[in-house]
C-alpha cells in the first residue's frame, strides 16, 4: 500500500509540482512516532512528519496552484474540527510491508475530508481503497516491522484535529509545508 506513503520521487518537471495533503499528528506523539520510525530503520523517518494522508503525492501543473489553494481553503471551510484517537497497530502485509498506527476515532471525518480534497483540481483515483492510518514502518526488514508492530501496540493518542497541511516535494525527496488550512466548518 504505497499509495499514501510520502516516498522519494524523481524530480518533477519544472512546469509541475508534487503535492500531498495530510493531517499532522501533534506533539508529544509526533516525536515518539519519528523516534520509532528511526529506531526500525525506516528511510522516510525524518522526511515528512507523522500524519494521516488525505491526498497522496500527486503531480500537478504549477499553473493550477492558485486554483488548488482556493479548492483546499473551501474544503477546510466546509469541515469542522474533530477529535482523533490513534490506538494500537495494524499492517497491510501481505499486500504491502507496512506497519501503521490505527485511527480508532475520526475515521469518518478523515474519509469525508480525503474525498473532498481529491475533487476539483486535485481529482485523482487511488490505487487502493482509502484507509486512514499513520505509517510507522515501511521498506524495512521483517524483524523491524515486527518490532514496530509490537512496540507501538499499546499506543493511545487522543487529540483535536483543527487543520490540514499542504506539502510540496522539494529537490532531494523531502517535503516542505506550503500552507496550513484551519478547519472552520460548522458541526454536522
Amino acid at each position: 500500500m504505497n499509495d499514501d506513503t510520502f516516498v522519494g520521487r524523481l524530480e518533477a518537471p519544472p512546469e509541475t509540482a508534487v503535492l500531498g495533503v495530510i493531517l499532522p499528528v501533534p506533539e508529544p506523539w509526533s516525536t515518539l512516532l519519528v523516534d520509532w520510525r528511526t529506531k526500525v530503520g525506516d528511510p522516510q523517518a525524518t522526511l515528512v512528519p507523522p500524519h494521516v494522508t488525505l491526498l497522496p503525492p500527486t503531480e500537478v501543473p504549477v499553473a493550477s496552484r492558485g486554483a488548488i489553494a482556493e479548492h483546499l481553503a473551501a474544503v477546510a471551510a466546509d469541515h469542522p474540527p474533530f477529535d482523533m484517537h490513534l490506538a494500537g497497530t495494524g499492517t497491510f502485509t501481505p499486500v504491502s510491508d507496512v506497519v501503521f498506527v490505527t485511527v480508532a476515532r475520526g475515521i469518518g471525518n478523515c474519509e469525508l475530508l480525503a474525498h473532498d480534497v481529491r475533487q476539483g483540481p486535485l481529482a485523482r483515483a487511488l490505487s487502493f481503497p482509502y484507509h486512514p492510518h499513520v505509517t510507522v514502518a515501511h521498506d524495512v526488514p521483517a524483524d523491524m516491522l515486527e518490532l514496530a508492530y509490537s512496540g507501538l501496540q499499546e499506543l493511545s493518542a487522543e487529540f483535536r484535529v483543527d487543520r490540514f497541511t499542504e506539502f510540496e516535494q522539494v529537490p532531494g525527496g523531502g517535503w516542505a509545508v506550503v500552507r496550513e488550512y484551519p478547519l472552520t466548518g460548522s458541526a454536522r
